[in-house]
C-alpha cells in the first residue's frame, strides 16, 4: 500500500487558478492518453480537501441543474474540512479535520491493502508529507502557465528527498512524473 498525490499542474507549478478553477486542465488531452484508468485501479481510498470537492460539486456533479452528474467514486472518500459541506446523497464520504494521522490509519484500514489517494489540494498533500505519509508524487505536468494560483506542493523539500522515479510522455499536452518520497 502506498500513499500517493495523483495530480495535475501547470509548468509553472500551479494545480489551480487563485479563484480554485481547474478550466485550465482540459483543453490540454484526453483523460484517456495518461495513467488515470491503471492509477485509479489500485486505490482503495481518497482524502480530498474542501475546495477540491466544491469545485467538483459546482463544475462536474452541478446538483439541481439539467447536467446534473452522480458522485464519480464509488471508493470511500475522507473530505478534510472545517466548514459545512453540502454533501452528495447516496456517497460514502467522512467529514473530518485535523491531524492527518489518525486519518490516514482509518483509510489503510478501509482500503484493505490497496493505495491510498490524496486528491487535493496541495497543502493537504504536504500535511501528508510532513507527517512521513506520504510515498509518492505523480503529476500530469500541463504544456501551460498560469502565473499565479493554487500551489502545487507548498513544503520545502530537502535534496535528495524526492527521488524522480519515471518520466513519461502523455499525449501532447502533459509529461507524467512520478516521484518517490525518502524520508
Amino acid at each position: 500500500m502506498k500513499t500517493q498525490y495523483y495530480t495535475a499542474s501547470t509548468l509553472d507549478g500551479f494545480i489551480a487558478t487563485e479563484d480554485h478553477s481547474l478550466e485550465w486542465l482540459f483543453p490540454l488531452g484526453d483523460i484517456a492518453e495518461t495513467g488515470y484508468a491503471d492509477f485509479f485501479a489500485e486505490v482503495g481510498a481518497l482524502a480530498m480537501g474542501s475546495s477540491t470537492f466544491q469545485w467538483m460539486m459546482d463544475h462536474h456533479l452541478r446538483p439541481g441543474s439539467p447536467d446534473e452528474q452522480p458522485w464519480p467514486y464509488e471508493k470511500p472518500v475522507w473530505l478534510f474540512s472545517s466548514r459545512h459541506l453540502e454533501l452528495p446523497p447516496g456517497a460514502d464520504i467522512r467529514l473530518v479535520r485535523g491531524d492527518v494521522r489518525p486519518v490516514h490509519a482509518e483509510m489503510a484500514e478501509a482500503a484493505a491493502g490497496q493505495n491510498l489517494w490524496v486528491v487535493g489540494g496541495g497543502d493537504l498533500a504536504g500535511q501528508f508529507y510532513d507527517a512521513g505519509l506520504l510515498d509518492e508524487l505523480i503529476i500530469q505536468v500541463g504544456s501551460t502557465t498560469l502565473g499565479k494560483g493554487m500551489p502545487l506542493f507548498p513544503r520545502i523539500t530537502p535534496p535528495g528527498r524526492l527521488k524522480l522515479v519515471s518520466a513519461t510522455q502523455m499525449g501532447p499536452g502533459f509529461a507524467e512524473l512520478r516521484y518517490s518520497v525518502e524520508y
